[in-house]
């Protein structure tokens, strides 16, 4: 499926091609947000935290850039159809871009308190593992997005949970930890803090998904199970491969 089909008029292309670029272009700079402020965490590196923190006013830029380019094509081009829910898809993925950096930028604060205070006695291994998994979320999210594939989708649908149980693991273990040595109260809280970011983060990489499956198919599968994503991604597939067997492109 391609993601912008050929109009009559090449300045809708390029409007529409322009729009996803910087859709993919902001969820390219707060994943490598996310990454830094984790690795400004993992290696006590101020220096870093600080560049995040600072980055952040360039994401909100681009949502704003992006929020004028959504109404100028609502307002001059007046899409329907596919064109329309994918403009709106990205209107709203926009939000959960901007509170990835949101998050990415807690992190970093979290990284300079512990930068200030001296080292976690615990919760580095599990940042980083639970950091790697949201970041192969955001990443696998956004080649969903541009290519318009929901079955990649689905995929990261399905890794929201692990992500939750990973989370929820590291927590019981962080709050156990507290409870038998209470030296390190607030070291330790503080990566529980951003624990609870990265959770987030991965929340937010569903919600991208969610909606590539939304405008692939026009089924809004937010606040359903996932068989219920399962059977509209099911639907797509046997949709497209009918439509080849028509010879409809």
């Amino acid at each position: 499926m391609k993601i912008v089909e050929k109009h009559l008029s090449k300045s809708f292309d390029k409007d529409l091609t322009e729009l996803i670029e910087l859709f993919i272009d902001m969820g390219n700079m707060v994943i490598k947000s996310a990454s830094d402020a984790t690795h400004a965490l993992t290696d006590s590196d101020d220096e870093l935290a600080k560049q995040v923190i600072e980055c952040d006013d360039e994401v909100n830029q681009l949502e704003m850039k992006i929020d004028e380019l959504v109404l100028l094509i609502v307002a001059k081009r007046q899409p329907v159809a596919n064109d329309l829910r994918l403009v709106m898809a990205i209107s709203k993925g926009v939000v959960d871009l901007e509170r990835v950096g949101d998050e990415s930028v807690k992190i970093a604060k979290m990284a300079s308190e512990l930068v200030a205070q001296g080292n976690s006695p615990k919760g580095y291994a599990e940042v980083q593992h639970l950091s790697n998994q949201v970041r192969l979320m955001m990443l696998d999210a956004l080649t969903a997005f541009s290519q318009a594939d929901p079955e990649m989708a689905l995929k990261v649908m399905r890794s929201d949970a692990n992500v939750n149980l990973e989370y929820q693991t590291a927590t019981r273990s962080l709050m156990t930890y507290i409870m038998e040595d209470s030296k390190h109260v607030g070291k330790v809280i503080n990566i529980l803090w951003v624990l609870r970011a990265l959770e987030r983060i991965g929340d937010h990489a569903r919600n991208i998904a969610e909606l590539v499956i939304y405008y692939s198919s026009g089924t809004d599968v937010r606040h359903n199970d996932l068989l219920y994503a399962e059977e509209a991604v099911r639907q797509i597939i046997e949709n497209g491969q009918q439509n080849q067997c028509n010879g409809i492109p």
